[in-house]
């Protein structure tokens, strides 16, 4: 598989060397042979004949990066100063800070907001629990949990390794929705009982928990414990925002290509966790015809479940009673989903199917490189920033939680992934709908809003909201 230059392998050159002409285009020549995109090239300083440059440039992985700066140092009157790498530049420090929202800036203001002041609100809460809502910041807070055992990509790297992960996912919910969320990274060693203990502790303060890369059949376990036991909605955001995400692309791939979601032939390849919940949402939106398999192939009735999850599974798609390995799936199918574990779809495979094949890969699935299949798909999208049609659970799990949290909603249903999936689909207008645009940007603030309001208003009519909406978002 050919992997490209992108800026998750970015790094900053400092060389100083003479300047003469002809010497900047030998560097950029040199770097552009070697397969680098350069996005920016700067002046640091120049004088006595030397001239010092800043030259970012995107590269492949890690090792690519330092092959071309070895690169460099052959060619005459360069001296390579310093390499930084983006990336790590970026995380220096962490990713978050706690900031106050009211001033502290007088004896008075210490006052109110400590000793003696809060003894009153403590008081309050402790007459009416309900207060602690409108009085602290549980009302807009979220804990991202994991125990880093089921990163994508990486495996078991534990509670340590995975913080800088749970902090992107927080800095997106306060980017895109407004919204607080910590990172709790727990070190529980593989035990259920540990989350579960630590999370029924802390869930005072929170007003949701958003539950992350934790191995399967566990995760799934965690959720339902605590769903049951707490008075907040606990999501396992990627996994439903994942499930989310492939709906809200299948609507508008099919709008554009004049199918019907009723009609669809839907293979699913993966059966972890993501797989499921995407199996779920869209059978309760009304694909019949699901396919799900694995490296060893096509979940059929005949198989022996290991955990519930993949026995419902069995027991719910597969219609047709189908055996065999992907490519007897994808025959004749009319969408493709590529789900982390999965097994690979070959353009091979792709043109067996039928009509205007619509060919989806989640950002955990890397099988699918969009050239691969141009011209033999209609419709291609993948987790990847680089190319249009990006699959990310960015553009669902912040404006969710926002309007769980709006209309303080304890449970999440399928009713609200649809709507929300739904939501997201119908902000690229019928007239705009194209093989490159079927997702709206991450960027575009139309999204989270009408997530938002739609999730608040589906817990609104279910009877779950705890809070007058009073507002579009709650």
């Amino acid at each position: 598989m050919q992997a490209y230059p992108s800026s998750g392998y970015s790094f900053i050159i400092r060389l100083r060397y003479q300047n003469l002409v002809g010497m900047l285009g030998s560097i950029t020549s040199c770097l552009g042979s070697s397969g680098v995109d350069i996005s920016s090239i700067d002046i640091v300083e120049s004088g006595g004949g030397f001239i010092t440059r800043d030259i970012t440039a995107n590269v492949r992985d890690t090792a690519h990066g330092h092959a071309c700066v070895e690169a460099l140092r052959v060619l005459p009157h360069i001296r390579i100063i310093n390499v930084s790498d983006r990336v790590f530049l970026l995380h220096l420090g962490g990713k978050l800070e706690i900031t106050p929202r009211t001033p502290m800036n007088t004896q008075e203001d210490l006052m109110m907001a400590y000793t003696p002041g809060v003894s009153r609100v403590s008081k309050a809460i402790l007459a009416d629990p309900d207060k602690v809502f409108t009085l602290t910041v549980k009302r807009n807070m979220v804990a991202v949990v994991t125990d880093g055992s089921h990163v994508p990509g990486m495996g078991n790297i534990g509670a340590r390794a995975a913080i800088p992960r749970m902090e992107g996912r927080a800095v997106f919910f306060k980017k895109f929705a407004g919204v607080d969320a910590f990172p709790l990274c727990l070190d529980s060693g593989g035990n259920i009982e540990t989350i579960l203990t630590t999370l029924r502790s802390i869930a005072p303060v929170f007003g949701a928990i958003d539950l992350e890369e934790i191995d399967q059949p566990q995760c799934f376990e965690i959720e339902r414990q605590l769903q049951k036991e707490l008075d907040i909605p606990v999501f396992q955001g990627d996994r439903h925002g994942s499930a989310v995400i492939v709906l809200a692309a299948i609507i508008n791939a099919t709008r554009l290509v004049g199918k019907n979601l009723g009609d669809l032939k839907v293979v699913l390849s993966g059966t972890g966790a993501t797989a499921t919940a995407c199996a779920r949402l869209l059978l309760s939106a009304g694909i019949c015809h699901l396919v799900v398999g694995d490296e060893h192939g096509i979940i059929d009735k005949t198989e022996a479940a290991s955990h519930s999850d993949r026995l419902w599974l069995r027991d719910n798609t597969n219609l047709d009673r189908l055996a065999g390995s992907l490519a007897v799936a994808l025959n004749d199918a009319d969408v493709f989903v590529g789900i982390s574990g999965g097994p690979t779809a070959t353009p091979d495979d792709v043109r067996t199917m039928g009509r205007d094949p619509i060919v989806l890969g989640l950002e955990t699935y890397l099988h699918i490189q969009p050239e691969e299949f141009a011209g033999i798909a209609r419709v291609i999208a993948t987790g990847r920033s680089d190319y249009p049609n990006q699959l990310t659970t960015v553009l669902c799990f912040p404006g969710f939680f926002r309007g769980l949290l709006d209309a303080r909603a304890p449970l999440i249903t399928e009713t609200m992934k649809r709507a929300a999936a739904y939501s997201i689909a119908d902000i690229v207008q019928a007239h705009e709908l194209h093989e490159e645009y079927i997702l709206p940007s991450v960027f575009d603030k139309r999204v989270a809003t009408a997530l938002a309001r739609v999730v608040a208003h589906e817990a609104e009519h279910s009877g779950l909201a705890q809070r007058a909406l009073t507002s579009p978002t709650g």
